[in-house]
């Protein structure tokens, strides 16, 4: 009884680490369609420009966006951003439409010193004409903790990663809808601080997603492997 037990509890353990191991492999093949479709899509044209209530009542993710928004107090710095090989921040302040729909605004990357002092933010002013591109916001990848933590400046918060109902009760916008994409203000426009229109910055392409995914099925798969040998092996040692 005791060996039926041990060999029960081994071939437990084995399957739940292999079903783990499966589950981040699912995980990372999910992650890789979610980027491919991303990329697949045509950037519109800027002819082709919507307000934030047709961008929202679209099909389609990408838009290029022109619509006259005020903007709120308040500032989100999203940690850990590589640009040119340099840590740092990027900068969104939130903004309200004419329909109430509030939308947060990527203002750009600031660098930060090597004593992780963070930059002084200056919000952006009243009601402005902004465009840009209308997309959804950074990859939030494994949520580990908190996702805000105040900052060391009035009304501002820093960021492990973009999880919309945090940062809307934290702006004090929890009773306004916050748009579910990000408007990534066109490089253009003088305000605002440095930025592109990277479709996946700071973040792993698809192919690499699918180089761990194979890494994660390969590593149940060896474990399976090991219990059948040790399963094999204990067999032949009772003969």
């Amino acid at each position: 009884m005791t060996r039926q037990h041990t060999s029960a509890f081994g071939w437990s353990l084995a399957l739940l680490v292999a079903t783990v191991f499966c589950g981040l492999g699912v995980w990372q093949l999910q992650r890789m369609h979610e980027k491919q479709a991303l990329l697949d899509q045509v950037p519109p044209g800027r002819e082709k420009a919507m307000t934030v209530r047709q961008a929202m009542q679209a099909p389609r993710v990408l838009h290029w966006v022109r619509d006259r928004l005020q903007f709120l107090p308040g500032s989100i710095l999203l940690d850990n951003q590589l640009r040119h090989g340099r840590a740092g921040v990027k900068v969104y302040q939130p903004a309200r439409a004419d329909d109430g729909q509030v939308v947060l605004v990527d203002l750009g990357w600031l660098p930060l010193p090597a004593d992780r002092r963070m930059p002084a933010i200056t919000p952006q002013p009243g009601v402005q004409t902004l465009e840009g591109l209308w997309a959804p916001p950074p990859s939030a990848g494994l949520a580990l903790g908190p996702a805000l933590a105040a900052a060391d400046q009035p009304r501002t918060w820093l960021a492990t990663r973009i999880e919309l109902p945090a940062i809307s009760r934290a702006l004090g916008v929890a009773d306004a809808p916050m748009a579910p994409q990000v408007l990534r203000l066109d490089p253009a426009l003088p305000l605002g601080y440095e930025r592109d229109l990277e479709l996946l910055p700071n973040t792993l392409p698809p192919s690499r997603h699918l180089g761990y995914a194979v890494q994660w099925f390969a590593m149940a798969l060896a474990v399976l492997v090991i219990a059948v040998v040790l399963q094999w092996r204990r067999g032949r040692a009772r003969r």
